[in-house]
């Protein structure tokens, strides 16, 4: 199974679903929207006048709203269709910002080695790629002397528990066989996809943070956030946009963040 041409297929399908549903408001977005959480903000800080590249940008929201903050944006994504899209944005949006289409793998050779103050990955990033060794390495390839790697992550331990109260252990944490799904339709609703298949790589959160340490980069923090950005169980409350579970009940982490710096 050849799972970067069908997951590139799927991504290409999702693409003008995307753009133009309600979930990514690309006209709220143009209009002087922000898709950055908060805590991202914080955690990141000052992007004034610094490189960031930004991978698995998808259309690019994410990647021009740095570029809002004053960073010197590069995104890359391996969708063809999701880098025009984004260059359309950026253009109706009148930001400068860079998009490349490549394997999130070839990135160090496609952007260029140690060109970057910050690399930026956003949620459900990780997800899509088999190695993760290879992508900590391509990260580290990608920095300068003193950047850093930024993630903002899903947990995976939700992933373990069952889907309608989050309260039952019914997957194995330690099940690193790929996941193939066949889904009509994806995250954001909308019109049936035309390729409805795609391919998904588990990793635990040790996994993570080992490949991350192993490719020299000196973890800073890893954050751990008792929320998440949808209803991930039909338990979860909302306020601010944050999905958590209902006051007095145990908590439980549903996403992370970590940021690790290169040496220099």
């Amino acid at each position: 199974m050849d799972y970067l041409e069908i997951n590139r297929a799927n991504w290409d399908s999702r693409v003008p679903v995307h753009a133009g549903s309600d979930f990514y408001d690309v006209d709220g977005f143009v209009a002087g929207g922000d898709p950055l959480r908060p805590f991202e903000r914080e955690e990141v800080g000052d992007v004034s006048g610094r490189r960031l590249a930004h991978l698995q940008c998808h259309i690019g929201l994410d990647t021009l709203a740095w570029a809002r903050l004053g960073a010197e944006v590069t995104g890359l994504d391996f969708s063809g269709a999701a880098v025009a899209q984004a260059e359309t944005i950026a253009a109706a949006c009148g930001l400068p910002a860079r998009f490349v289409t490549a394997d999130v793998y070839d990135a160090a050779e496609a952007l260029g080695r140690a060109a970057y103050d910050i690399v930026y990955t956003g949620v459900g990033a990780l997800v899509w790629l088999p190695d993760l060794t290879r992508w900590a390495q391509t990260v580290a390839a990608l920095l300068k002397p003193g950047g850093f790697l930024y993630l903002a992550e899903f947990h995976p331990f939700p992933d373990i528990l069952d889907e309608a109260t989050g309260t039952t252990v019914t997957h194995d944490y330690f099940d690193r066989e790929p996941q193939v799904w066949v889904e009509p339709h994806t995250y954001t609703g909308g019109e049936v996809l035309e390729h409805q298949t795609s391919v998904q790589f588990p990793h635990g959160l040790g996994e993570v943070v080992s490949a991350v340490g192993a490719a020299g980069l000196r973890v800073e923090f890893l954050h751990e956030h008792d929320f998440t950005l949808f209803q991930r169980f039909a338990t979860l409350e909302v306020a601010d946009g944050r999905y958590r579970v209902p006051g007095g009940g145990p908590k439980l982490p549903l996403m992370y963040s970590l940021r690790a710096s290169a040496g220099g």
